[in-house]
């Protein structure tokens, strides 16, 4: 039973923080499909400069480069006013091609020691303590309730002497922190890097999102209810069941069904944020 649930958790915990990054994100106004492109990023950074930094130093590299990407689509929406859709997938492809080319040229293909990786530990604790404290800010700072305010609807927030793009900045910077650490937290789990290795986590994270409403402590549930799919999964793949074998590409299908289901059911009962992706 305990080994069952440390799988959940470590399915969960790398979905929650990008759930966390999309929150920060999206319920400003941002819409943000980059968050793949900025986890895959950061996995890059971390195996890249870990060897040479350390882990803590790894850690602050890759927090960093969430950062450096979160800015380029605050810039490009904010700023040019680029569709924030095309915004995001160009990160993604950006992410995607360059680290790849990377990857070929030779960079990050060290095996990351246990000196060079932080304890999964913190990484976990982070994760279930981020969508309390998410929960908690959001409703007892003033930067909360201005990050709530100019999702809501950024015209009436500059009625109210909210500066939208100031706010924006400040929430992107707090995607780029939550998505430097869940790149760095699949790094340490699998201890290298590998092309493409956030397997669509950012798409899935961002479903979590929409499930949850745009909330933190319900996204986070629905990333633990993946976490708990995938677990499932790899409980009673390659088992027979009913007397058959079912083959293991219908187990790996589960966590995606659920979650398809869960948004069907849901979907047109949870209420967009009025102002995302308006400027």
């Amino acid at each position: 039973m305990n080994s069952f649930l440390l799988q959940v958790v470590t399915m969960s915990a790398p979905l929650l923080l990008l759930a966390m990054a999309g929150y920060a994100s999206e319920r400003s106004g941002v819409i943000n499909i980059g968050l793949e492109g900025k986890m895959l990023t950061a996995c890059f950074v971390c195996a890249a400069f870990a060897p040479q930094f350390g882990a803590i130093g790894g850690v602050v590299m890759a927090i960093l480069a969430g950062i450096v990407i979160s800015m380029l689509h605050w810039t490009l929406t904010q700023v040019y006013r680029i569709d924030h859709i095309v915004s995001g997938m160009a990160i993604n492809l950006l992410a995607s091609g360059g680290t790849g080319f990377l990857e070929a040229s030779g960079f990050a293909k060290n095996t990351l020691t246990e000196a060079q990786r932080l304890p999964l530990w913190f990484y976990y604790a982070v994760a279930l303590l981020a969508p309390f404290l998410l929960f908690w800010a959001a409703n007892h700072t003033r930067f909360g309730l201005q990050h709530k305010s100019v999702g809501s609807d950024p015209s009436k927030a500059r009625l109210l002497g909210i500066n939208p793009q100031r706010i924006r900045l400040l929430a992107l910077t707090l995607t780029g922190v939550f998505s430097g650490l869940a790149g760095s937290l699949l790094v340490s789990e699998t201890s290298t890097f590998t092309k493409d290795m956030t397997a669509g986590r950012g798409y899935i994270a961002l479903a979590a999102l929409i499930l949850g409403g745009w909330r933190p402590i319900p996204a986070a549930l629905s990333c633990l209810l993946f976490g708990l799919a995938t677990a499932v999964q790899i409980q009673l793949s390659g088992k027979p069941m009913f007397g058959m074998q079912i083959p293991s590409e219908i187990w790996k299908m589960l966590p995606y069904i659920v979650t398809l289901l869960a948004l069907a059911g849901l979907l047109g009962r949870n209420r967009t944020p009025a102002g995302l992706g308006k400027h």
